[in-house]
């Protein structure tokens, strides 16, 4: 590990959630935000090609880059599989990410959501390592990694085969540690015995962790009155070895003043504190929540215009709160306007992006059955 990766932040701002304002980032409010975060002497900005549109890269630029040093802040972006058709699209994208966000280098470049199948041969079909190394050869990236949402066995065929890679990305929460579908705990083994930085995305399971059913929630609170459960989610995240930077996805200044409050003066999790932890875990199992973290990733090519991860939300509420009827009057607000969850034609094409591997078709179908019937 360089020094430079041993010495990064622990709470790292990802520009995947930012708040919004008439369907454009709300630019003033992420400068607020920045504001907020870099003074408390944090400096890991994570954006990527597709977030917000293609509009995060640019918020980067008139939130962060315009406004502070160059070498006062990290930048990490990401290369997208699904829009490479040829060597060239390589080349492309990258000196369009680079005018998006005006600079002249990135601080930590990634493939973007490796995973078995598609994404994972199409890097390797462009040559998507080699021409990385080349990029950072050439000072337009300083560290190189990618983020993952594969199987652990893919996981060590890809460190196998790439020892030039830096860090990698994983997704990691106490909810996913045993998740057979993503399987936290083995790939943060996995990388852990290879001595390999980890930054970690999905601490708090896209909200999930931060806003728990009444009796999870009381038993934080029993024990911490003041501490919020996204806290308890991100100690536990940087409670572990081997861990580089933390991301969360801020939308609102609460959450970024209860994130830096949680960094500051850092305690990591006590013997008591991770078996408390471990209960919650158990408690949340019960619910059986659909494991949906609102990446988006489904949307953008749904011909029926289906916000999924709207539809999950209310099924979720629904499934974990026990309320009808409430979950019903969200669900109905939620699709006002766009395509309901019965309005799916099961052509496969969310499910086929889902990093979290959910069996989208069938979840739609019970939705529609619980609030449209």
């Amino acid at each position: 590990m360089s020094v430079e990766l041993n010495k990064m932040p622990k709470l790292g701002f990802g520009l995947m959630r930012l708040p919004t304002k008439n369907d454009e980032v709300d630019l003033s409010r992420v400068c607020t935000m920045v504001d907020a975060y870099m003074k408390s002497g944090l400096n890991y900005f994570d954006t990527a090609y597709v977030y917000h549109g293609g509009r995060s890269e640019v918020a980067a630029r008139e939130c962060i880059v315009k406004r502070y040093p160059r070498d006062s802040f990290y930048l990490a972006t990401k290369l997208p599989a699904w829009s490479l058709r040829s060597y060239e699209d390589r080349d492309r994208i990258f000196n369009e990410q680079l005018e998006r966000a005006g600079v002249d280098y990135f601080d930590f470049y990634l493939l973007h959501s490796l995973e078995d199948g598609y994404n994972y041969d199409t890097y390797e079909k462009h040559n998507c390592f080699s021409w990385a190394m080349q990029k950072r050869s050439e000072g337009k990236i300083r560290h190189f990694g990618f983020s993952f949402h594969g199987t652990p066995e893919l996981l060590e065929k890809v460190l196998d085969l790439h020892p030039e890679v830096e860090f990698v990305q994983i997704q990691l929460n106490y909810l996913d540690w045993d998740n057979p579908a993503v399987q936290s705990g083995r790939l943060y083994d996995i990388l852990h015995e290879r001595n390999i930085p980890m930054i970690i995305m999905e601490p708090v399971k896209g909200g999930t962790l931060a806003s728990l059913p009444p009796e999870c929630e009381a038993m934080f609170r029993e024990r911490e009155p003041e501490r919020s459960s996204a806290s308890w989610a991100l100690r536990f995240v940087a409670s572990l070895e081997g861990v580089m930077t933390i991301l969360s996805g801020m939308s609102t200044e609460e959450q970024m003043e209860d994130n830096i409050a949680t960094f500051t003066g850092f305690i990591p999790l006590t013997a008591d504190e991770q078996q408390l932890v471990s209960d919650v875990r158990r408690k949340l199992m019960e619910n059986k929540a659909i494991g949906c973290t609102a990446c988006r990733y489904c949307t953008d090519g749904c011909p029926m215009g289906i916000p999924i991860p709207e539809v999950f939300k209310a099924e979720n509420t629904a499934r974990v709160y026990n309320d009808s009827w409430r979950s019903k009057n969200l669900y109905n607000s939620l699709v006002e306007g766009k395509g309901k969850a019965s309005d799916c034609i099961a052509c496969g094409q969310c499910e086929g992006v889902c990093p979290q591997h959910l069996e989208i078709i069938e979840l739609l179908k019970g939705a529609a059955e619980r609030f449209e019937n």
